[in-house]
């Protein structure tokens, strides 16, 4: 599985990095959110680069410790705390990424939640290693009776409250996102104009290439390499939900981390989402929260979801690999060699 993701990050790095001789290039990746991040910085002054690089990456650490959700952390703390069913003081910043995870999820009728934390760990999906092993159906059925979501949480200035003991928050799905804001804000106080930020696929540009828009690779989810490739203008971001990243194989069955609130199971019916996020204060935070409950949505919903989020960029490949692209994302596509077949939707 990590060969998997290697296998992307290397392609897409590769594409970005092309036709970078002239100008020096700062390069480091670290190993945070539970996969791995790259960040390129492309300027005259290599020890200036060096310096914003690093300031990224230790903010990258400070989110994964204090946010992790099965290791000692404040929000494994909010967790115990409902789970006693007691009122829990917390920071401003997790009051806040609270308040916007349930914004986010009420927009994508909860199907991305954090709140079902708990059933990400039924399925064993907590955890660096993933054992090929179904939850039991009696903590499934209990886990459904019980319809936990970030949606049973109260906040009263930094306090926060639960009306249903069964949330447990995992903010797996929104981090990323969150991590590529941060540091393209970090990048620009530092003076970098121009960088390339990746976190397991989810990806925003600073600037340009030397001039030339970043390009960057959208991963096939059952080939290596990538599907197609895009330009990325200054401050876009891209992101991608595929069920080859974290999953397990039992009985010949794929069983990807990608839950489906509604019936507890992982959603079966997309292979992989992109969505492609125009330039904003949350363009990041975006391309990760968005691409989620597309993905969910599944064959009859996805259209509608995307047009609910507001996302008119977004390619999906359905579990029998026929993809799908809107056609303002199909105008912006490079296939390398001759066009897959495709449905080019409004």
């Amino acid at each position: 599985m990590r060969a998997i993701l290697t296998r992307l990050l290397a392609a897409l790095f590769v594409l970005a990095i092309a036709g970078c001789g002239r100008t020096p290039l700062q390069e480091q990746q670290a190993y945070v959110f539970g996969t791995r991040v790259e960040v390129l910085v492309v300027g005259e002054d290599p020890e200036l680069g060096r310096r914003a690089i690093a300031a990224v990456l230790r903010e990258f650490d400070r989110l994964h410790r204090g946010y992790h959700a099965w290791q000692p952390s404040e929000l494994t703390g909010l967790n115990a705390a409902i789970a006693a069913g007691k009122p829990a003081r917390v920071t401003p910043e997790m009051a806040d990424f609270i308040r916007e995870a349930q914004a986010f999820a009420r927009q994508g009728d909860y199907l991305f939640d954090p709140g079902i934390g708990r059933l990400i760990a039924l399925w064993g999906f907590q955890s660096d290693e993933f054992a090929a092993r179904l939850p039991a159906a009696a903590d499934l059925d209990a886990w459904l009776a019980a319809r936990p979501s970030i949606a049973d949480l109260r906040i009263d200035g930094n306090t926060v409250t639960s009306r249903n003991r069964g949330v447990a928050l995992d903010f797996g799905g929104y981090l990323k996102g969150v991590a590529l804001d941060r540091a393209a804000a970090i990048l620009r106080q530092q003076g970098i104009a121009n960088a390339l930020i990746n976190i397991g696929g989810n990806v925003m540009a600073l600037g340009s290439k030397e001039g030339k828009p970043w390009r960057v690779g959208i991963q096939h989810p059952r080939q290596p390499g990538p599907l197609a490739t895009v330009a990325l203008a200054d401050g876009e971001a891209i992101g991608t939900s595929g069920d080859y990243q974290r999953f397990f194989e039992l009985d010949g069955r794929r069983y990807a981390h990608l839950l489906d609130p509604r019936n507890g199971r992982p959603a079966g019916e997309t292979q992989a989402v992109t969505v492609l996020i125009p330039a904003g204060p949350k363009a990041g935070t975006l391309s990760d929260a968005a691409s989620k409950p597309i993905f969910v949505a599944g064959d009859a919903g996805w259209r509608d979801m995307a047009r609910t989020m507001e996302i008119g960029l977004v390619l999906r490949v359905d579990r029998d690999g026929r993809l799908f692209v809107s056609e303002a994302l199909r105008r912006r596509l490079d296939f390398i060699g001759e066009p897959p077949a495709m449905t080019v939707v409004p």
